[in-house]
C-alpha cells in the first residue's frame, strides 16, 4: 500500500534537538536522543529499542486492528492492548446469551480462546529512509514491488516534515488474533463517557489477546492448526511501580498531530469544523443512549458504535477549549508577522504566507462541507448499508457474487441495526445538513424530493417506510436493490460524497493545494528557527515519546497527583448507574482487603494502586501502547491524555498535558482476582 506521496524538491532535514516531554521521535534515529533520555534515567541503549540487524523492543510493539498499538508479554504471543481498542472484538463475539462486554470474558486454556474475523495485528520489520531514491528518479511503485518480492510484507511510504523526507515502512500483517481475556465494562470501561478524557481516572482499560501463526511462525488465515505466534521479543512485566518524576517512555503508533500549522488552520478547527461535529454527534449521541436505556439488547448492539461517536465527540471539546486557553491563534498570527519580516528579504520565501493563507480561503468552503457531508448524510446507517448492498448487487448483475450471498451481506450488515434509532438519527442529521450546507451545494433533487413531502420529517418517514433493504424478511433481488428508496437516496448524494472523497486527507493542512506550501514553509522555519524543537508530525507511524511521571496543578490551589487507586474505584461506585456499578465480587474484594500480592502502601493504607499519569507527548493511535520505565520493562498501559492536553495535537504545554495509563499492577490484580487466569500467570512466569 502506498500513502499519500509528493516528490518535488525533496531536502533531508536535520532539525534541532528538543526538550524533554515534548516530541514524537522516529524509531530508527533515537539515537539522537539517547543522551537526553539517559539524563532522566533511562537504562538502555539505542539499539535496544530499534534494531535491522538483532532483536529489540520495537518488536515487542504492534498496530493494533486500525488505530491502535498493543505489545507482546510473552514468548507465546500474548498481547494487551485496551480494552476500547479490543471493544469492537469483544461486542462481535457478544450476544444477550453470551455478553462478554458486560460480564467479561475469560479463556481458561489455549483452546478456549476466540477467533475474532477480521481482526489483524501488524508488526514493523523495518524503516527505511528513501528520501535519496526518490529524488534520483526511482518510483515508489518500484521500491514497494521490491520489498513484496522479499516475502509475505506489506510496505508503506510515509511523508515526514509535510514531504521533505520520505521513509519506507515494511510490516508483516498477522489475521488469526484471538480474545484471551477482558475484564467486565464496568472495569475496562469505569467512569464510561463522563471519565473519559478525565483526571482522575479510574479504567482498568485493558483487554487481552493472543496472535497465532502457521507452523513457520508466518501470518495466515484462521485455522485450529495455527499456533501462537513467537515474537523476537516481548517485554518483561515489572510490578515495582512508578513514583513522581521516574522516567517513562511510550512505544507506540500516533495517529496525527499538527505541529507546524499556520494560524488559519487553528482557526478552522477551532471556529468552524469542531462546533458543527461536536453539535451533531451530540445529537446522535443523546437518541442512541436514550435507546440504551431502555433495553438491553440495543445496548449490547450499539455500544461500541456509541464508544466510537463520543470519544472523538469528548476530544473535540477539550481541543477547543485547550487551543483557546493557550490563545493558540494569536501565537501563530504573531509568529506569522516576525516570519513575514525574515523572510521579506528572501525571494524564495517573501510570499510564501500569502500562499498559504490563499490556498487555505480556497480549500476551507470545500474541506468544510465534506466534514459536513461525513456527519450528517454518511452518519446515517442505512445509507452505508444501501452503498454495500448497491455495490454487491453489481457483483451479482456481473456474475461475481451469487444472490444468496447478497442476502448473506445483508443479514451481516443488518445483525447490530436497529431501524428506529437510524431513523431518528437521519431525521436530525436531514435538518442539520439543510440548516448548515449552502443551498447551492445541496442536491437539487434531495431539495425538491423534502418539499415535495413537506419537510423532513415526512420525507425521512416516507424514506424508511418504503425501503426493502433493511427488511430482512424480504429476500433481495438486484431488481429489488436498484429500484429501492434508499439506493435512489444515495443516488441524491454521488456527486456530493465523489466530493468529499476528493478531500480524503488527514487534516485541512494535508489537501495538496495547502501541503505544497508546508514542503517550502518546514524548510524556512528550520532556517528562521535553528534553536526550536522540531519532530515529524505523528501519522501513525512508530513512534518513540518520553517524559516522567507527575502530576499537575489542574486550577489555582488544586494540584492533581499521578497516582489513582482501588479506593477511589469503590468512592465512585453507584449500582444505580451502568458505566459505574462495578462487579459485587470487586465490592468484595475491597471489603476484605483481598489484595493479595498487589497490595500497595498509599498514604498508611493498603490499596491497590488503578491508573497513573506522566508528561509523555501521545496522540490517537497511542491507545494500548506500553509504558515503560528505565530499565524497559512494561509498568502501564496508555490509553487516554487529560481532558486539558487534547490540544496537544496542535500545541503542546508541559505544564498541562499529561498521558493517563493502567496500571500494569491493576491489570494483574484483575486478571488474577476477578478473571482468575491462573494460566496466564504460569506463562507470564509469575
Amino acid at each position: 500500500m502506498i500513502k499519500r506521496l509528493f516528490i518535488g524538491a525533496m531536502v533531508c532535514l536535520t532539525f534541532s534537538v528538543a526538550v524533554a516531554d515534548e516530541g514524537m521521535w522516529l524509531p530508527n534515529l533515537i539515537s539522537e536522543r539517547i543522551k537526553d533520555m539517559r539524563s532522566m534515567g533511562f537504562k538502555l541503549k539505542a539499539s535496544d529499542i530499534y534494531s535491522d540487524s538483532k532483536a529489540s523492543l520495537k518488536d515487542a510493539v504492534v498496530q493494533f486492528g486500525g488505530g491502535c498499538t498493543g505489545e507482546f508479554i510473552s514468548d507465546q504471543g500474548l498481547l494487551l492492548t485496551n480494552h476500547h481498542c479490543g471493544y469492537g472484538s469483544i461486542q462481535k463475539l457478544s450476544s444477550v446469551e453470551h455478553d462478554y462486554l458486560t460480564y467479561g470474558y475469560w479463556a481458561k486454556s489455549l483452546k478456549e480462546e476466540l477467533p475474532v474475523p477480521g481482526l489483524t495485528v501488524t508488526l514493523l520489520v523495518r524503516i527505511e529512509d528513501v528520501t535519496e531514491r526518490l529524488a534520483s528518479g526511482e518510483s515508489a511503485d518500484s521500491i514497494i514491488s521490491k520489498v513484496i518480492k522479499e516475502g509475505d510484507y506489506v510496505a508503506e511510504i510515509e511523508p515526514m516534515y509535510y514531504g521533505n523526507q520520505h521513509y519506507l515502512f515494511v510490516y508483516q500483517r498477522y489475521r488469526d488474533v484471538r480474545l484471551v481475556g477482558a475484564p467486565p465494562s464496568s472495569i475496562g470501561k469505569f467512569g464510561g463517557d463522563t471519565d473519559n478524557w478525565m483526571w482522575p481516572r479510574h479504567t482498568g482499560d485493558f483487554s487481552i489477546f493472543r496472535v497465532y501463526a502457521g507452523k513457520n511462525n508466518e501470518p495466515v488465515d484462521y485455522s485450529e492448526d495455527n499456533v501462537p505466534y513467537r515474537p523476537k521479543r516481548h517485554f518483561k512485566i515489572s510490578t515495582k511501580g512508578v513514583e513522581e518524576g521516574d522516567f517513562t517512555m511510550i512505544y507506540g503508533f500516533p495517529g496525527n498531530t499538527q505541529e507546524y500549522v499556520i494560524s488559519d488552520a487553528v482557526d478552522y478547527v477551532v471556529n468552524k469544523a469542531n462546533p458543527m461535529k461536536i453539535a451533531l454527534r451530540t445529537m446522535r449521541l443523546e437518541i442512541i443512549s436514550a435507546a440504551q436505556e431502555k433495553d438491553a439488547a440495543v445496548r449490547i448492539a450499539y455500544a461500541a458504535k456509541h464508544a466510537s461517536i463520543a470519544n472523538a465527540w469528548k476530544k473535540w471539546q477539550g481541543e477547543s477549549l485547550g487551543l483557546t486557553r493557550l490563545n493558540t491563534i494569536a501565537k501563530k498570527q504573531k509568529q506569522e508577522k516576525e516570519f513575514a519580516v525574515w523572510a521579506a528579504g528572501r525571494t524564495e520565501y517573501a510570499t510564501l504566507l500569502d500562499s498559504m493563507h490563499k490556498a487555505y480561503k480556497k480549500v476551507i468552503p470545500a474541506y468544510f462541507k465534506r466534514e459536513l457531508f461525513y456527519e450528517s448524510v454518511a452518519a446515517i446507517e442505512a445509507y452505508s448499508i444501501a452503498i454495500h448492498l448497491r455495490n454487491a448487487s453489481a457483483k451479482v448483475e456481473a456474475g461475481a457474487m451469487k444472490v444468496e450471498e447478497l442476502n448473506s451481506l445483508r443479514s451481516s450488515l443488518l445483525k447490530n441495526y436497529n431501524k428506529e434509532i437510524d431513523s431518528a438519527i437521519a431525521n436530525c442529521m436531514l435538518k442539520e445538513l439543510l440548516a448548515r450546507m449552502p443551498s447551492e451545494a445541496l442536491p437539487k433533487s434531495f431539495k425538491e424530493a423534502v418539499d415535495s413531502c413537506g419537510g423532513v420529517n415526512n420525507y425521512v418517514e416516507q424514506l424508511f417506510g418504503a425501503t426493502k433493504l433493511l427488511d430482512s424478511n424480504t429476500a433481495l433481488t438486484c431488481e429489488l436493490v436498484n429500484s429501492d428508496s434508499f439506493i435512489a437516496f444515495v443516488s441524491m448524494f454521488i456527486d456530493m460524497a465523489k466530493e468529499a472523497r476528493s478531500y480524503a486527507f488527514r487534516n485541512i493542512s494535508n489537501v495538496p493545494a495547502i501541503e505544497q506550501w508546508y514542503r517550502p514553509y518546514m524548510k524556512a522555519l528550520r532556517e528562521w528557527q535553528s534553536e526550536r524543537i522540531f519532530y515529524p508530525d505523528a501519522n501513525f507511524t512508530l513512534r518513540v515519546a518520553y517524559g516522567t511521571v507527575t502530576g499537575y496543578e489542574n486550577v489555582d490551589g488544586e494540584y492533581h497527583t499521578h497516582l489513582t487507586t482501588l479506593d477511589g474505584i469503590i468512592a465512585k461506585d453507584n449500582p444505580e448507574i451502568y458505566d459505574y456499578d462495578i462487579p459485587q465480587e470487586l465490592r468484595d474484594i475491597y471489603a476484605r482487603k483481598d489484595f493479595g500480592r498487589w497490595a500497595v502502601d498509599v498514604n498508611g493504607r493498603k490499596t491497590v494502586p488503578v491508573c497513573f499519569q506522566a508528561s509523555n507527548h501521545t496522540s490517537g493511535g497511542n491507545s494500548g501502547s506500553p509504558v515503560i520505565n528505565a530499565k524497559g520493562e512494561l509498568v502501564g498501559i496508555n490509553f487516554d491524555r487529560t481532558w486539558r492536553s487534547t490540544m496537544s495535537d496542535m500545541e503542546f504545554d508541559p505544564s498541562i498535558c499529561r498521558n493517563i495509563s493502567v496500571d500494569i499492577r491493576y491489570v494483574l490484580f484483575v486478571m488474577d482476582k476477578i478473571g482468575k487466569a491462573e494460566y496466564l500467570f504460569d506463562e507470564l512466569g509469575m
